[in-house]
C-alpha cells in the first residue's frame, strides 16, 4: 500500500478542506484495501473505523429478515462510513457492505472524534453531508414504493457507475435483486429489456453500460435530484 503522502485526495469530502486541517487529518488516517463483498460493519454493532472511499464504495443496507435486505444509500469518493458518530452515537444502524473494490482512509472512531473537535471547517463539511445523507434516504424510500423497477434499476447503475468510474460493473442479477428488494425474476426481464433496447450488455455477472444518455432519461427524477443536492450543499461550500 502506498504511504498515505503519496495517496491522491480523491475523497471530495477531504479535497475541498484547508491545508492544515485536511493534512492533519490524513496523517492519522492508514489507507486499507477494501475487499468485494466485505462486511465492515453490522447493524447493532459498534463503528470501530470510519471510512472514506478513495476509488471503492459502500453499500448501506438495511436488513428486516436473513432474506429480506434493501439498500438505502451507497457512500463512494463523495461521502464516507461511519455518519453515526456525528450524532455521537456510536452503534452502526445499518450493513456496511463493500460493493465495489478498492481504496478508502480509514480511521478509527476514536481519532475520528478527536479531531473533528478540532477541525471546523471537516465539522461543517460532514454536517452539511449529514444533511444530504438525510434527504437522500428520504428520497430512496419514496423512490422504492412509487417508481417502476426499470427506473430504479437504471438510477443504481447510473449511482454505481458514477463511483466506480468504469461503464463495467461486476454484478450479478442476485446481487441487483437484493439491493432493489425485487424478485430477480424481475431483474432479469428489467435487464433484457435494457439490453435489447442498447442501453447496457449484461454477461456472466458483469454489466456494461452502453448509453448512459439513455440511463439517464430511462431513469427517475430521483438520480438527478440526489446530485443537485449534493452539488448545491457541499459543492458549493
Amino acid at each position: 500500500m502506498s504511504p498515505i503522502q503519496y495517496l491522491p485526495v480523491d475523497n471530495q469530502l477531504l479535497a475541498e478542506l484547508p491545508v492544515g486541517e485536511r493534512d492533519a487529518f490524513m496523517a492519522a488516517c492508514e489507507p486499507v484495501e477494501l475487499v468485494f463483498g466485505e462486511v465492515l460493519v453490522k447493524p447493532g454493532e459498534p463503528v470501530t473505523h470510519v471510512y472514506f472511499p478513495l476509488d471503492s464504495f459502500i453499500s448501506l443496507i438495511v436488513i428486516l429478515e436473513p432474506d429480506s435486505r434493501l439498500e438505502v444509500a451507497m457512500a463512494g469518493r463523495e461521502g464516507m462510513m461511519g455518519i453515526s458518530l456525528l450524532l455521537g452515537i456510536e452503534e452502526a444502524p445499518l450493513l456496511a457492505l463493500v460493493q465495489g473494490a478498492g481504496t478508502a482512509l480509514r480511521i478509527d472512531a476514536a481519532n475520528f472524534q478527536r479531531l473533528l473537535h478540532k477541525s471546523p471547517a471537516l465539522q461543517k463539511r460532514l454536517d452539511r453531508y449529514l444533511y444530504v445523507v438525510m434527504n437522500q434516504l428520504a428520497q430512496s424510500a419514496a423512490c422504492n414504493h412509487f417508481h417502476r423497477v426499470e427506473a430504479r434499476l437504471a438510477r443504481w447503475l447510473l449511482m454505481t457507475q458514477d463511483r466506480a468510474g468504469s461503464d463495467r460493473l461486476q454484478l450479478t442479477h442476485e446481487f441487483l435483486a437484493m439491493m432493489l428488494g425485487v424478485r430477480r425474476a424481475g431483474i432479469t426481464l428489467t435487464a433484457i429489456a435494457m439490453q435489447t433496447r442498447g442501453l447496457i450488455r449484461y454477461h456472466r455477472g458483469e454489466i456494461e453500460v452502453l448509453d448512459r444518455e439513455g440511463l439517464i432519461e430511462t431513469s427517475c427524477g430521483c438520480y438527478n435530484a440526489d446530485r443537485a443536492l449534493y452539488d448545491k450543499v457541499l459543492t458549493a461550500t
